[in-house]
């Protein structure tokens, strides 16, 4: 994925975890959904397109387009009211796919630092299905917290590799996947001091 992507993939996930953390309504949260997913919905075509066969491009792309179904489904759910129990098995199986796409970072394109990346957006995916496909709702502030650091470092990676100064090394990776981690243990902790209730109408 290209660093302007990655940097819209970063500020929607923002969003989703602000929304997470009740400071905003869904409804506030859809069209931002809206837009990337469409964004994310027409590069990987005219990417397969233009790759005319090539089945490495083909399959670079082909990733992107579990970003474009993520977020026009969570954006079509939330300016329609929908229940979001159809989106989160369908995170659960994006949640999947990136085993693979971790792997293939790893092992052949040598890029440590988004196979880990690649492995935090699985971790986020999987938090979907149980908020979602499972109705956990009890874990939506503390998925909210882990989706904004994921959002952030979402965006570090985004402009790194804008600016060129993405290496992909294991030091980078380590760091993310430090701060990841902390971010998944200590999230629960984080949240209620986040989260914010809902007000009862007097």
């Amino acid at each position: 994925m290209s660093g302007v992507g990655l940097v819209y993939v970063g500020a929607v996930l923002f969003i989703n975890g602000v929304m997470l953390l009740g400071w905003l309504t869904p409804q506030e949260a859809g069209p931002l959904n809206l837009f990337v997913g469409a964004l994310q919905v027409f590069t990987p075509t005219y990417l397969i397109i233009a790759a005319a066969g090539n089945a490495d491009e083909t399959f670079a792309a082909s990733g992107i387009y579990l970003f474009g179904f993520t977020y026009l489904w969570v954006g079509i759910n939330a300016l329609k009211g929908y229940r979001g129990r159809g989106f989160g098995w369908f995170a659960l199986v994006v949640a999947a796919c990136t085993l693979v796409y971790a792997a293939d970072s790893f092992l052949r394109q040598g890029d440590a630092g988004f196979g880990v990346i690649w492995l935090l957006w699985g971790v986020l995916w999987f938090l979907f299905f149980l908020v979602l496909g499972l109705e956990r709702a009890d874990l939506g502030p503390a998925t909210g917290v882990y989706t904004i650091v994921t959002a952030t470092l979402t965006a570090v990676a985004a402009y790194q590799v804008l600016l060129g100064s993405w290496s992909g090394g294991w030091l980078q990776a380590l760091i993310f996947a430090a701060i990841g981690l902390l971010a998944l243990i200590f999230s629960g902790v984080l949240a209620p001091a986040l989260h914010k209730a809902e007000e009862v109408a007097a």
